[in-house]
């Protein structure tokens, strides 16, 4: 399903503190799983609105990421190689408040779909476990740099100048 060789994959794990207690034999046996995409720059990979039915690990290129309230479209970040995305809408269900783009000139992204995560949990369930593991730490890391935002915004607002 992947063009990726899994010794290619094996290092961007390694590399990228991913996964990386998995051995060879099992990061080839994940290839089988993922369905690698890409994308040209200001593409659309996942829009508002939608319920993510994958999750991504970025292999090359930086994914944008927008808010729309109806008027105006505000970027709120970007992420790039080494980084796992879409993983909240993939576990709650729920729609995506942001609609995910290609930032840089191309991306290249493995999916991993549902269907593929569910069959991995009974197939292979040490290797759906690390997954598990790896798309807590991503949303760890995204809700520690939300507080950072957070506090740097309130100290701007009610704080600057003060000290």
């Amino acid at each position: 399903m992947t063009k990726v060789k899994s010794s290619e994959l094996f290092d961007y794990f390694q590399t990228n503190a991913i996964c990386e207690s998995l051995t060879r034999e099992e990061v080839d046996t994940l290839t089988a799983y993922l369905i690698e995409r890409s994308y040209e720059q200001s593409s659309i990979i996942s829009d508002l609105g939608e319920v993510g039915d994958a999750m991504m690990f970025i292999i090359k290129g930086r994914v944008g990421f927008v808010s729309f309230d109806g008027q105006d479209e505000v970027n709120v970040g970007s992420q790039g190689v080494g980084n796992l995305i879409g993983e909240m809408s993939f576990f709650d269900r729920k729609p995506r408040n942001l609609r995910m783009y290609c930032e840089s000139k191309k991306v290249k992204l493995l999916f991993l779909t549902r269907a593929m995560y569910d069959r991995l949990k009974v197939e292979h369930p040490f290797i759906a476990v690390n997954i598990l593991e790896n798309a807590v730490v991503s949303l760890d890391h995204l809700v520690r740099s939300m507080s950072e935002n957070m506090a740097q915004i309130e100290h701007y607002m009610h704080g600057y100048g003060r000290h």
